[in-house]
Parts: structure tokens; sequence; C-alpha cells
């Protein structure tokens, strides 16, 4: 008889679910519940929690960016006669250009000028500024170019470096304070200002 009440209490286990599955051990109740209701609040957790962004690219390639600086240059002028009241010259121009303004695409270049005027028609001329790295920016250059009316305005053509497909334009007015007998000229640009849309920059561009 104590034999087959032991029995029959030890019949008594637990019970899960429907009734039809005993359980006899703590630890497979945990199996069972413990771990399935840690992985659902962990998932909970994770989609309650504060969203990421993703980061932000840098600003669009196609972006306007306005500038102004100054650009003081030295060089030579070589002129001949066209007439009475004309004349031809070719001028070359080197000197420092530095830019302003949270738009500028750098802020010290080297600049260069090479231009055809004729005080009859204006001047047409091509001009390359070089920053510290080595990257060039190229434009062209088109004005009055008279003592009375010397406004210039460049287009930007492109370049290379982080400057290659950039585009863009300037202007400027030109203003001599040395003019030698023997050719030697000196000048600065008043009034330089301009935008620039900058391109893809690569290793490197193609030259006009």
């Amino acid at each position: 008889m104590d034999i087959l009440i032991r029995a029959r209490r030890h019949d008594r286990a637990p019970r899960l679910g429907n009734g039809d599955e005993r359980v006899t051990n703590p630890s497979s109740v945990w199996c069972a519940w413990g771990r399935p209701a840690m992985v659902a609040l962990a998932l909970a957790a994770a989609a309650c929690g504060p969203v990421t962004e993703p980061p932000k690219s840098p600003a669009a390639t196609g972006e306007w960016r306005e500038f102004e600086g100054s650009w003081n240059a030295a060089g030579s002028r070589r002129t001949i006669p066209l007439g009475a009241d004309r004349r031809g010259s070719i001028i070359d121009l080197r000197g420092s250009m530095l830019l302003a303004g949270p738009g500028r695409p750098g802020v010290g270049f080297r600049s260069e000028v090479i231009a055809l005027v004729d005080s009859a028609t204006g001047l047409v001329g091509r001009g390359v500024w070089t920053d510290e790295r080595g990257d060039q920016v190229f434009s062209e250059l088109t004005g009055e170019g008279t003592a009375a009316q010397n406004h210039i305005a460049g287009t930007i053509l492109g370049g290379t470096g982080r400057y290659a497909g950039a585009t863009g334009t300037y202007e400027f007015s030109w203003r001599f304070v040395l003019e030698a007998e023997d050719g030697s000229i000196q000048g600065s640009a008043v009034g330089l200002k301009g935008r620039v849309r900058p391109g893809q920059p690569t290793a490197g561009g193609a030259r006009p």
C-alpha cells in the first residue's frame, strides 16, 4: 500500500499546455518559455529605441556657391600700333589670388593669365588658378579691356583634381598700378566676385 501511494504522488507532476505533456524539471519550463520571452523583449526594445539616421551626404555637386576675393599680379605687356588711335597688346600676368566666402572653391591660388587686348574690340584671354595641392581651375576671359571700360568677365571651364567638371562665372575690373616703358606692368582686380558649381572630383581632369 505504501508503495502504491508513493507511485501515485510521483504521477501527479505539474502539467504544461493542454495537459498532455508532463513537466518533471523546472529548467525545462525556462527552456520552453523563458528564452522566447527574452527574445521577444529584445525585439520590442529595439523597435522602440531611437531610429538611427543614415549619414548625410556632402553638398550636392549641382549646388551653386558664391565667392569673392582679391587678385594681385605682375607681368609684361607687348604692344603694337594698329593705327592712330588703336593698339594691340599681348599681356602675361602672374600673381596670387585669395578667395573668401563659404562657397569659395579654395582659399589661395597662384593665378596666371595670358590675354590678347585690342583697344577697339576688347580683351580675350585664358586663365589658370593653381592651389596648394597642384589642382587647377581653367577659365576664359572676355571684356572691354580699355582704360575707360575695363570690366572683365570670366567663365570657368573645369579643372583638375577636385575642380574637375566645375563650371561657373566671375567678374572684376582691372586697375593698373604700374605701366613701365619696358613693358613691365602690375595691377590688381577690383570687385572680384563670382559663383561656381563643383563637378565630380577625380584624380585629374581634362585640360581644355
